[in-house]
């Protein structure tokens, strides 16, 4: 598919030979993942989404080897003139340098303290972070700097970090929140085929609640006629692991995904694809997508009221609260590198 901002297309023409017959699963589940290291001149990103609570975010990768059919961040490939499809998965980007930048960025004369979301893109702690180890290196420098910092993950990596991540909540620095789409493992696998399975998230949330860490549970997205019926089944097992807060975000479809979610939906449920498609599109104005603030990630209508209904009972009942807040005057701006090092 062409990228938005392609300058040139593309006329593929088969010569007569099968060049060109389409690849099967077995084709594309070998495909080789490709991770060029990048030098970022910063990696602080500010936001200004009135419906997004986080201001500062730190993506340590571009593109994610989770592979979700649903990622709402892979139109961000098209800028790097790349597909939002396997180019996505595949070919990704390393900043290597992540931690050294985001220390630099934090010790600059007047940086004002507020949550860092990590990973907020694109998930830090995909697969490929278990080699490269960029998160654990910026919650290092966050650690250090009694920085606050927010995440969100479906990476079963993350369980590395736990040993930084009780060191920041015991100074109220660090906010959890594990993405469950659903607790059916076959549907998951074709959903999300490189992320940890549901139960693994699960036990993740008890291993961090273990550790004393503050985490949530994030249902997203849900999928009407698809996920949505997970819903109250996933905030139950997410509380009995020890989840205490949650939330859940409609399916968002931006720019390319549109098409790459409808060929999804036909190569994977054909029987379905309509359904959810016209269910989706009575939940967001009569189209696919809604962007508007305060409506893309909730949708609008009778459909979308009711399924926040079912997602306030729900939570009411099992008595999940809010994470606490997180704190922001313990901050300590990192010292400047020095050639010389540290002589005190």
């Amino acid at each position: 598919m062409p990228g938005r901002f392609e300058v040139c297309t593309r006329t593929v023409e088969d010569d007569g030979w099968g060049s060109l017959q389409p690849m099967d699963e077995a084709a594309v589940s070998s495909l080789s993942t490709e991770i060029r290291e990048e030098h970022a001149r910063r990696v602080i990103n500010r936001n200004a989404s009135p419906d997004i609570p986080m201001r500062q975010s730190v993506n340590p990768y571009r593109g994610c080897e989770h592979g979700c059919a649903y990622c709402f961040a892979r139109p961000s490939h098209a800028y790097l003139g790349l597909s939002p499809g396997l180019d996505f998965e595949t070919r990704l980007f390393a900043k290597t340098n992540a931690a050294e930048v985001l220390r630099a960025e934090l010790a600059k004369p007047g940086y004002v303290p507020a949550p860092i979301a990590l990973g907020i893109n694109t998930d830090g702690w995909q697969p490929v972070e278990r080699r490269y180890g960029i998160s654990r290196a910026c919650l290092e420098v966050l650690r250090d700097a009694h920085h606050p910092v927010s995440i969100v993950t479906k990476g079963s990596a993350l369980r590395r970090d736990i040993d930084l991540l009780a060191a920041l909540a015991r100074e109220a620095l660090v906010h959890v929140h594990i993405s469950i789409t659903t607790l059916d493992n076959r549907l998951s696998a074709r959903l999300e085929p490189r992320a940890a399975a549901p139960q693994a998230r699960l036990r993740l949330i008890a291993a961090l609640r273990e550790a004393e860490v503050p985490v949530g549970v994030l249902v997203a997205p849900v999928i009407p006629a698809l996920t949505d019926e997970y819903l109250e089944r996933i905030l139950i097992a997410a509380h009995a692991a020890g989840a205490q807060a949650a939330g859940y975000v409609l399916l968002r479809l931006p720019h390319e995904l549109k098409v790459l979610w409808r060929q999804w939906l036909q190569a994977h449920y054909p029987e379905r694809a309509e359904r959810v498609m016209h269910l989706l599109q009575q939940m967001h104005g009569g189209r696919d997508y809604d962007a508007r603030f305060g409506l893309r990630q909730r949708g609008s209508g009778p459909l979308a009221d009711l399924l926040a209904q079912r997602f306030a009972k729900t939570c009411a009942r099992l008595g999940y609260s809010v994470l606490p807040p997180l704190r922001t005057d313990l901050f300590v701006p990192p010292r400047p590198l020095s050639p010389q090092g540290e002589l005190f």
